[in-house]
């Protein structure tokens, strides 16, 4: 595998599980040491030991995104375990699947402080970090399709969804005279235990395949592929910009 990422540290959020997780381990295995973010209490084994069994190397990193101090804390660590920080990828999210009308005050604040603020602040620390330290750098936030299509029971997320599509676009505006780029993956259906309550059931499954025009929802492995490639060198003109990585489902939804 070519090793785009030699020398260089990266920050994953979220990084235990689906999307994360294979970003951690793809990004280690061409060559950047990679802070495997996690909740308190939960156990960063499963990420580490691919991605020592990729050739690369990780390190396990705590903090909960809806504490900024504890977002900023991690920022901070990070870049003094290792001396530099060069890539964030913004992952962390929750998805309960709720009823407009049940979703209560407390549900909202919890999907944006995770989803919207969480992203905000890792981010921006992220950035401050690499201003500090002069060389530059990328930024990748994971959103959703959901930023575009509108799904029962994911009203509040949906919402915070297009916020983190925009937050990425306005960043990227902000910090490319530093040299640093932000751009965003908005994922359709990826197989990954968040996505399992949408296609456990027979109907909704025929639903997405019906839909999406590759007919599969996508692995992990493969966003990961994409995310890797927009903090790269290959993407070094991209900035300010949403990649939609949906398997068609838009443009055939709409035939």
């Amino acid at each position: 595998m070519e090793r785009r990422f030699e020398d260089t540290v990266a920050l994953v959020t979220g990084a235990t599980t689906g999307i994360g997780q294979a970003t951690a381990v793809r990004l280690a295995a061409e060559g950047a040491v990679v802070a495997v973010n996690h909740l308190p209490g939960q156990d960063a084994e499963g990420t580490l030991r691919p991605i020592a069994e990729a050739g690369g190397q990780g390190f396990a990193v705590v903090a909960d995104m809806r504490d900024p101090e504890q977002v900023t804390a991690m920022v901070h660590d990070v870049a003094e375990r290792r001396g530099r920080l060069d890539y964030v990828v913004s992952n962390a999210a929750i998805n309960p699947f709720m009823a407009w009308d049940e979703t209560t005050v407390e549900d909202f604040n919890n999907l944006f402080e995770t989803n919207v603020r969480g992203t905000w602040m890792v981010c921006t620390e992220g950035a401050k970090q690499m201003i500090r330290e002069g060389h530059g750098g990328a930024i990748c936030c994971v959103s959703s399709i959901s930023a575009h299509v509108g799904a029962p029971g994911q009203t509040a997320y949906c919402g915070t969804k297009g916020a983190i599509s925009m937050l990425a676009k306005a960043l990227g505006c902000d910090l490319g005279a530093h040299g640093i780029r932000v751009n965003a993956v908005e994922p359709g259906w990826v197989i990954t235990p968040m996505s399992a309550p949408l296609t456990e059931d027979p109907a909704a499954l025929k639903y997405y395949n019906d839909r999406v025009a590759l007919h599969r929802g996508a692995q992990p492995t493969e966003l990961a592929a994409t995310i890797a490639y927009l903090l790269s060198p290959d993407a070094s003109y991209v900035t300010a910009a949403t990649l939609l990585v949906d398997g068609g489902f838009i443009v055939n939804a709409e035939l």
